[in-house]
């Protein structure tokens, strides 16, 4: 199982704080450091810092660290036009030496574009300008060397994009659609995408969501097994049940509730659990860490429990 670490800055993080968690996180050899993409605070009161932007914020760590995969979980669609993501990706891709990942969702929290003046609209124009943006930049990315990239579509028209620069990865850089959507989610990730995370959900939830996906490649012809399966799961562990109580209050959580709804326990506990993950055929398991400061955290995870996974 690949352990992968996951933070939401909105919630208050500088540069410097997702810096040492990067660095703590490429030092204990997890697989990537993923962030959040959001402009603001969850809640109705923001202390500080602040938001920090994603894409600005991943091409500091990609010059700052040296093997760690980095990535969005994901990139909000209502926050960037195609053409200038694929861009703004390939730049960052470049940057970090063929490291990056995209993780690109229809966007949904409305507080957020009402106070920066973005259009929100409705679900359904979220997700037609989602898949729209997935059409555009994965078919830049998938233009020949030399040719040129038009696309007519009800809200993006590209004439003669040079598809410039190219990624670093080859044929791209792997992209990630989550979510657990019964219908359009499993189908753009048929589509389009090279991994499929089922976020925050419970076994049972995980178990249907892969099954959806899995029944959507195959209605495309697409091999199943060619999709890679993932999970994300808020990270609550300690060594005695003190110490789970303990992380729980640091971010705001009941540790019964940790253990029923996320990754929360003792390490045997966790260990359990992401075995059952294992056993869905999910390959990658998202850490969302909260308390960015417990640097810790980090490492029991890598003691104890990527030790035995």
């Amino acid at each position: 199982m690949q352990l992968r670490i996951m933070t939401e800055p909105q919630q208050g993080a500088t540069y410097d704080d997702l810096l040492a968690v990067a660095l703590e996180s490429e030092r204990l050899g997890f697989d990537a450091f993923f962030r959040s993409d959001h402009l603001m605070r969850f809640g109705d009161d923001d202390p500080g810092p602040g938001s920090t932007e994603a894409w600005a914020t991943l091409a500091g760590l990609a010059r700052d660290t040296r093997n760690i995969r980095l990535g969005t979980m994901v990139t909000s669609a209502t926050f960037r036009q195609p053409a200038v993501l694929a861009l703004t990706v390939a730049t960052v891709d470049a940057m970090s030496g063929g490291r990056v990942e995209l993780g690109l969702g229809s966007g949904w929290f409305e507080a957020e574009h009402t106070a920066y003046g973005l259009p929100f609209g409705t679900f359904g124009d979220r997700f037609d300008r989602l898949e729209e943006q997935f059409a555009v930049i994965t078919g830049i990315w998938a233009t020949a060397a030399g040719a040129k990239f038009s696309h007519s579509g009800p809200l993006y028209t590209l004439v003669d994009h040079p598809a410039l620069p190219r990624p670093v990865q080859k044929p791209r850089p792997p992209i990630i659609v989550g979510g657990r959507g019964p219908r359009r989610t499993p189908a753009l990730a048929a589509r389009f995408a090279d991994e499929y995370n089922v976020p925050f959900s419970s076994i049972d939830e995980a178990t249907a969501a892969i099954a959806r996906a899995r029944e959507a490649c195959a209605s495309l012809g697409r091999d199943p097994d060619s999709l890679v399966y993932s999970a994300a799961q808020t990270l609550v562990v300690g060594k005695d049940d003190e110490e789970v109580r303990r992380r729980a209050d640091a971010i705001g959580e009941d540790p019964i509730e940790s253990r029923r709804d996320g990754l929360g326990g003792t390490v045997a506990e966790v260990v359990d659990k992401v075995g059952r993950f294992a056993e869905l055929g999910i390959t990658r398991l998202y850490l969302q860490v909260l308390d960015l400061h417990d640097l810790d955290h980090l490492r029991l995870v890598a003691d104890e429990v990527a030790s035995r996974g």
